[in-house]
C-alpha cells in the first residue's frame, strides 16, 4: 500500500468554550498568557505549517505542555482544529464527514500508544488481530497477518500471552504488531517508547528503524527526548508553547539551531551520531584512491572505519559509489566537539 505525506497547513487550537470567537485575536498577535489571563481560553496551537515527507520518520518534539500529542491527535481528528488544515493525499481530514473520518482511521491511520493500551483480557494474538476484527475481516485471514507481524515483532510463542504476562518491552511490541496487522498508512506513535527503560527503549527504536527500511510507513512520531528524536527522525520538528520552533534535519538542527532554545537542547548531543561525512567532506584530492566512506555516513561510523583500517583519510562517495570528497580524521575531531564559545545569536547566524 503506497504511503501519502501528511500536510499541516496554518493550524491552530484554542480550548474552551469559545474558542472561535477568538480565533482572529491569536492571529493579530494575542499571546498565550493574554488569552488565558483575558478570556480564560488556552493556546494549544498557533499556526502549525509542517510538511511530513510519505515514506518517512517526522519527530515531533518538545517538553511537556509543547503542544506535541494536541498536534498528532489532529492527524486523525480525535481533537477538532479551531482553524486550519490537515491535508492526507490532498484531502483535509477535518472536513471528512462521519463516515469519511470512520473509514480514514480504520483503514489510513494506526496509532502506538504510550501506555500500550492494551486489552488486558485479550490475549498477545487477539490484542494484534484487534483492529481487523472492527473491519469485519475473516478470522482466518486476521489470525494468519497477525502471526506473522507478531513473528516479524520478535513475540514468536507469545500468542497466547495475556498481557500481564508480558514485560514493557513485550507489551509495546505488541502496539507495534497490532498497529502493522492493519496495514495502515501513517503510523501515529504518541510518545511510544518513554515508559521505557533505557535499553529496551534502544532497543525497539533498532526495531521500528529495522522494519520501517522495509515497510516505508509514513509515521509521526512524538517524543520529549532529542536523542531519540536525532536518531529516528528522517525531519524533526520542535515544538515550544503551541509553536514550531525549527524544523528541519538533524544535522540542520544540531549544526544551526534557530535560537538559545534550540541550542540549550543540543548542547549535550553526540554530534558524532548525527553529522554525516559529505557535510565535512573537502574536495577531492590527487588521484581519486583510498578507503571508501558513504557520504550519509555518520561521522561516528567513519571515524570507526578509517581506524580499523588504519587510514586517517579517506573517500567520501556518494550511492553509485562515485568519490565526491576526500575525509581526514582531523576534521571529523574538529566537527565532534560541540562549539562552546559560540554565541546562540552567532550559532544561528552561521
Amino acid at each position: 500500500m503506497a504511503s501519502h505525506a501528511i500536510d499541516i497547513k496554518n493550524l491552530y487550537k484554542i480550548f474552551g468554550p469559545r474558542g472561535q470567537d477568538h480565533i482572529d485575536k491569536v492571529k493579530a498577535g494575542m499571546s498565550k498568557a493574554e488569552l488565558n489571563e483575558t478570556f480564560g481560553h488556552v493556546l494549544g496551537l498557533q499556526d502549525i505549517n509542517i510538511a511530513m515527507p510519505a515514506g518517512q520518520i517526522t519527530v515531533v518534539m518538545g517538553l511537556s505542555g509543547s503542544g506535541k500529542s494536541t498536534l498528532i491527535r489532529h492527524i486523525n481528528r480525535l481533537i477538532e482544529p479551531t482553524s486550519g488544515e490537515v491535508l492526507y493525499d490532498g484531502v483535509d481530514v477535518c472536513r471528512m464527514n462521519e463516515a469519511e473520518l470512520r473509514e480514514f482511521r480504520r483503514h489510513r491511520t494506526a496509532m502506538v500508544f504510550q501506555k500500550f493500551a492494551l486489552l488486558p483480557h485479550r490475549t498477545v494474538i487477539e490484542n494484534t488481530i484487534y483492529g481487523l476484527q472492527i473491519q469485519g475481516a475473516p478470522r482466518a485471514e486476521s489470525e494468519k497477518k497477525g502471526r506473522y507481524w507478531i513473528e516479524r515483532v520478535g513475540l514468536t510463542g507469545f500468542e497466547n500471552h495475556f498481557p500481564n504476562q508480558l514485560s514493557g518491552g513485550m507489551q509495546q511490541r505488541v502496539g507495534l504488531a497490532r498497529a502493522l496487522t492493519n496495514d495502515a498508512d501513517i503510523l501515529l506513535m504518541d510518545e511510544a517508547y518513554s515508559a521505557l527503560d533505557p535499553l529496551i527503549r534502544v532497543d525497539m527504536q533498532t526495531v521500528l528503524l529495522d522494519l520501517q527500511k522495509e515497510l516505508k510507513k509514513t509515521v509521526v512520531f512524538i517524543t520529549h527526548d532529542l536523542d531519540e528524536a536525532l536518531r529516528l527522525g528522517d525531519k524533526i520538528a520542535i515544538l515550544r508553547d503551541g509553536s514550531v520552533v525549527q524544523q528541519g534535519s538533524g544535522q540542520d538542527i544540531v549544526l544551526k539551531p534557530a535560537d538559545g532554545y534550540i541550542t540549550a537542547f543540543v548542547k549535550e548531543v553526540n554530534r558524532g551520531r548525527v553529522i554525516e561525512a559529505q557535510t565535512v567532506m573537502g574536495p577531492l584530492t590527487g588521484d581519486a584512491h583510498g578507503l571508501p566512506i558513504k557520504g550519509t555516513a555518520t561521522l561516528e561510523i567513519a571515524a570507526k572505519q578509517m581506524t580499523e583500517a588504519g587510514q586517517a583519510t579517506a573517500l567520501v562517495v556518494d550511492a553509485n559509489g562515485k568519490p565526491i570528497g576526500s575525509l581526514d580524521l582531523q576534521a571529523i575531531i574538529s566537527a565532534m566537539v560541540t562549539p562552546t564559545t559560540h554565541s546562540a545569536e552567532q550559532m544561528a547566524a552561521e
